[in-house]
Formats: C-alpha cells, structure tokens, sequence
C-alpha cells in the first residue's frame, strides 16, 4: 500500500508533534530530532501488514547515529513502550 504524498506528510506532522525519544528524564519529539520523515516513510511501507507489526518493524529500520554516526541504534531502542501503542493509533487509519 502507497500513501498518497499528502497522506505521507500528515502521517509525518502526526509522528513530529505526538512521538519521542527517551533518555534519562529528557523527552526529544521525533519532529525536532528530524526523525519522523524517516520513520513516516518505513510506515508507509509497511501499512498492508497491520498497525502493530508495521509500528514495530518501522521502529526498528530507522536506525539513529549516537554520538556524531560512531554508533547506530535502531529507534525502539530510544522510544518508550508506551509510545509503541501510540504509534500503532496513527496508523490504525491507514492500514
């Protein structure tokens, strides 16, 4: 399944405003961090197999360099597991 253009830059401003990183007590929204674009677009591909194995394997393709790109971690490292099922209710209507 194809997200029309449009669709992809909703389900982007949706990820920016509603989604984030977790390190300590410090919360980075994926919109600042410049990674919802990234994770929009691992969903988009992946919207024919369901909400929750797309947020999940969206998750973990969008790999995050640590420390100036020396190391990567995929982004379900970063993000707390509630932010897992809010990830799934923004896609729920695409799939």
């Amino acid at each position: 399944m194809t997200l029309a253009a449009r669709e992809l830059d909703d389900l982007t401003r949706a990820i920016a405003d509603r989604l984030y990183i977790q390190v300590g007590d410090w919360h980075l929204y994926l919109g600042d961090a410049h990674l919802a674009q990234a994770l929009a677009i691992e969903c988009a591909g992946r919207l024919d197999q369901g909400a929750g194995v797309c947020a999940r394997q969206a998750l973990e393709a969008v790999q995050v360099p640590i420390g100036g790109g020396a190391t990567r971690l995929p982004l379900s490292r970063l993000v707390p597991a509630g932010q897992l099922r809010d990830l799934e209710d923004l896609l729920e209507p695409l799939c």
